[in-house]
C-alpha cells in the first residue's frame, strides 16, 4: 500500500514509477537548486520556503546578503583568532590617546578601548563600502552575488568545475563562519575570552548550586526545568532536604521489595489475627493484608519520624539531622571529613535518585503483571491485548 502510492507520487512528478526526480521541473524550489551553496548532504536546503515562491531577484538579494555575512564572520573569526596565535603589531594604534596595540585585549573587551574617532573611522569605512560602487549592491542589475570585480591573489584565474569548487568553498566556509563568530561572541561575552573556560562564568544563578552535592557526571548540574534559576538558596535547600528523604525512603521500599523474595520472618506478624509472616505476599498485594491496627501503627510511626525525630534544622546541612547517627540512618556529621565524606554524601544522593526511578517502576510492573519484576504476559488488562 505505501509502495503503490509511492509509485503514483513519483510515476505523476517524474514519468515513472522509478523515474529520476531530476525529470521533476515543476517545483518552484528546482530554480535554484542548480545554484552555488547547494551542497551535500543537505542539498538545496530551504526549511523555511523562502524561495518557494520561485522569485529570482529575492534570491539574489538573500544570496548577497549570506556572501557578504559569510565574508564578514570569517574576517571577524581570524580577528579573534589571529592575536592568539601570531601575536599583534608593535607601536601604538592611537600615537594621540597614547593606545598602543599591546594594550587592546582580544575579542569584546576590545570594544571599551576603541577611542570615538576610531570608532567614527569604522563607521564611515562600513558605509562607503556598502554604498560605493565596488560590487557590493546587485539588487536589480545582472551581476553575480559576490562578484565585487576584484580578483583575489592565489584565488582567481580558475575557469569551470575548479572555479565552482572554490566558490561553492567560500559559500561552505561563509556558513561555518557566522556560526563560529556567535559562538565566539556568546563564549566571550559570558566567560571573558572566544574559548574562554566556562567555569569562570560566575553570574549564572544556576552557578550558585553547583559546588554542591549531586552535581555529578556526565549531567553535572542538571536542572532542565529551572527550578532554582532564581539563585534562592532556602527554596533550593528545602528541595534538596526533599530529594534527600525521598531517595532514603525510596531506597528502603526497593530493598523491602527485594528482602521478602530470599528471606521472611518466621512467626506471626499479627498473632492476634492469626497473621503470619509467610502468609503475607510481597508487593502491592500485601496492602490487602494488613489489619487497621498496622496501618495506625505506621502512620504513628511516620509521624514520630518526621514531626519528632528528623526534624530539619536550618543550621546543618540539607538531610543532616541530629539523631541520625544514633539511629543508623545516613548522618553528614558523623563523617570523617575532606573528600571521602564527600564522596560518600554524593554517592547517598545518587542511590537515592536511583531508588526513585526503581521504586516507580517495581510499582508499575507489581501493579500490571502481580509482581515487582513479573512477566510482561501477565498483563491482561490492557485493551490492546
Amino acid at each position: 500500500m505505501m509502495a503503490i502510492i509511492g509509485m503514483f507520487f513519483q510515476d505523476g512528478l517524474t514519468g515513472s514509477a522509478w523515474g529520476d526526480w531530476a525529470l521533476y521541473t515543476g517545483s518552484p524550489l528546482r530554480a535554484f537548486e542548480s545554484e552555488l551553496g547547494v551542497q551535500a548532504p543537505v542539498g538545496f536546503w530551504d526549511p523555511a520556503g523562502l524561495s518557494k515562491d520561485g522569485d529570482a531577484a529575492a534570491f539574489k538579494r538573500r544570496r548577497s546578503t549570506e556572501i557578504k555575512h559569510g565574508r564578514v564572520s570569517m574576517l571577524a573569526t581570524m580577528g579573534y583568532i589571529t592575536p592568539e596565535v601570531a601575536g599583534k603589531f608593535p607601536g601604538y594604534l592611537s600615537p594621540s590617546k597614547g593606545l598602543a596595540f599591546q594594550d587592546i585585549p582580544n575579542g569584546l573587551a576590545a570594544i571599551s578601548k576603541v577611542p570615538f574617532l576610531g570608532w567614527l573611522q569604522i563607521v564611515i569605512y562600513c558605509l562607503y563600502v556598502e554604498a560605493s560602487g565596488l560590487g557590493f549592491n546587485y539588487i536589480g542589475t545582472e551581476q553575480t552575488p559576490g562578484d565585487v570585480g576584484w580578483k583575489p591573489p592565489l584565488l582567481s584565474g580558475f575557469d569551470g568545475e575548479a572555479k565552482t569548487k572554490k566558490l561553492n568553498a567560500e559559500i561552505a566556509n561563509g556558513r561555518l563562519a557566522m556560526m563560529a563568530i556567535i559562538g565566539m561572541f556568546f563564549q566571550d561575552g559570558l566567560t571573558g575570552s572566544a574559548w574562554g573556560d566556562w567555569a569562570l562564568y560566575t553570574d549564572s544563578p544556576l552557578r550558585a548550586f553547583e559546588s554542591e552535592l549531586g552535581v555529578q557526571a556526565p549531567f553535572g548540574y542538571w536542572d532542565p526545568a529551572g527550578l532554582t534559576k532564581d539563585g534562592d538558596t532556602e527554596a533550593f535547600k528545602r528541595r534538596r532536604v526533599t530529594e534527600i528523604k525521598h531517595g532514603r525512603v525510596s531506597m528502603w521500599a526497593c530493598m523491602g521489595y527485594i528482602t521478602p523474595e530470599y528471606f521472611k520472618w518466621p512467626g506471626y506478624c499479627s498473632p492476634s489475627k492469626g497473621l503470619k509472616f509467610a502468609d503475607i505476599p510481597n508487593g502491592l498485594a500485601a496492602l490487602s493484608k494488613v489489619p487497621g491496627a498496622g496501618w495506625c501503627q505506621i502512620f504513628l510511626f511516620c509521624g514520630l519520624l518526621e514531626k519528632g525525630l528528623f526534624v530539619y534544622d536550618p543550621s546543618r546541612a540539607p538531610g543532616d539531622y541530629e539523631n541520625g547517627g544514633v539511629l543508623g540512618v545516613p548522618n553528614g556529621s558523623t563523617l570523617p571529613a575532606g573528600e571521602a565524606k564527600s564522596r560518600k554524601l554524593n554517592a547517598e544522593i545518587a542511590n537515592g535518585r536511583l531508588a526513585m526511578m526503581a521504586i516507580i517502576g517495581m510499582f508499575y510492573q507489581d501493579g500490571l503483571t502481580g509482581s515487582a519484576w513479573g512477566d510482561w504476559e501477565l498483563y491482561t488488562d490492557s485493551p490492546l491485548r
